[in-house]
């Protein structure tokens, strides 16, 4: 190996150690591809003559090139790399991915949210990839074009139904009604919501009419219809809930918002988070105001995460199964599908009941 006239070392390439053994480039090549095809002394000499110059090996971007397969899937998530490995839903999630790429020897490569979009948009357009998951990303997301626009198999997850992916979900507009009905049911009219991002533009704060009419997040949305249902067909007056948006699903988001509710004038008697994670945070708001769950204030989730039933009081949440979501999502972007057009799977949801719900009480309802 030689150096040019800046002293910068020469690239070795299977060219350099073929000259250097007088082989055929073939013959070098095999001894990483097809080693069944050389003699092994032939493929030790050529391995030990190859780490004496300092070859690291094949470029693994040519070798999906020429075989046109990468044995990666990616991961396009609407949100940071370490936000997502720590929400306790996308976790159980990515679990079930991982269960099924253990089974067929496959790699993940996760596409996160970008700080340059521009730069996002490139690395969704070259990530080797041979298929993409897409979770909680927003139907405008430029780099969800990007990826359709390649070709691939692509299936959306708890994302808007596209018709070119496929899709794997759940009801969250019938699991929303479901809680919203219940706290209905137990005599709850004052009602204040908890919603997650409506659009990804960082806004925190009350919503108004304008707002909700504005195209948004599709699992936001249609947990927001699924309470508006209940509410219409309770009769209760939807002008009077009062709406508030998290910019984030955190429990400090959660606990800014629950505290914006209680303290209005009005403040519900019963709040509905579209989250667990934000519900555990307006468990924190209403100690903080020294209210008693559930006897002052009842609160609701969404997800069912491992600490809901651990929290105190244990959270009245709707279950959803998010490791077998993940399974199910996997499964169907590495085997594909043999329809034209791409499968749509909503799993069902489950309504959990605990302590964190109770009946309203006269004196709630007199001394708020």
């Amino acid at each position: 190996m030689g150096t040019t006239d800046n002293g910068v070392k020469d690239r070795v390439t299977l060219q350099t150690i073929a000259d250097q053994l007088g082989l055929s480039r073939t013959t070098i090549s095999n001894a990483y591809s097809r080693p069944d095809q050389l003699k092994p002394e032939l493929r030790a000499k050529i391995l030990t003559t190859a780490k004496r110059l300092g070859y690291s090996g094949p470029s693994a971007a040519a070798r999906s090139l020429r075989s046109g397969r990468s044995g990666s899937v990616g991961l396009l998530v609407n949100d940071t790399l370490s936000y997502t490995i720590t929400d306790p839903a996308a976790v159980l999630m990515i679990q079930g991915f991982a269960q099924v790429f253990d089974e067929r020897g496959l790699s993940l490569l996760t596409l996160p949210a970008p700080i340059d979009l521009e730069a996002g948009v490139e690395a969704a357009r070259a990530a080797l990839i041979d298929s993409c998951l897409v979770f909680c990303a927003g139907s405008d997301d430029q780099r969800l074009r990007a990826i359709l626009e390649r070709g691939m198999p692509v299936v959306t997850v708890d994302s808007p139904r596209i018709p070119a992916a496929a899709y794997v979900g759940i009801d969250d507009r019938g699991g929303a009604k479901s809680i919203a009905e219940y706290v209905i049911r137990l005599g709850h009219r004052r009602i204040g919501v908890i919603t997650l991002p409506l659009k990804h533009d960082g806004r925190d704060g009350f919503v108004d009419q304008k707002r909700l009419q504005m195209v948004g997040e599709h699992l936001t949305v249609a947990r927001l219809k699924g309470y508006q249902d209940a509410v219409a067909e309770a009769s209760v007056d939807w002008g009077a809930v009062s709406v508030y948006e998290c910019s984030t699903n955190a429990k400090d988001a959660g606990a800014r918002a629950a505290a914006a509710l209680l303290d209005r004038a009005d403040r519900p008697t019963v709040i509905l988070a579209q989250s667990d994670l934000l519900a555990l945070g307006a468990y924190r708001a209403a100690e903080q105001r020294g209210l008693r769950i559930p006897r002052d204030l009842s609160i609701t989730g969404f997800d069912d995460i491992p600490d809901a039933p651990y929290s105190n009081p244990p959270l009245t949440t709707v279950r959803q199964p998010l490791r077998e979501k993940g399974v199910i999502a996997a499964r169907t972007v590495v085997d594909g599908w043999e329809t034209e057009v791409p499968p749509v799977q909503v799993l069902s949801t489950e309504l959990v009941v605990r302590a964190s719900t109770a009946p309203i009480e006269s004196s709630t309802v007199s001394n708020s």
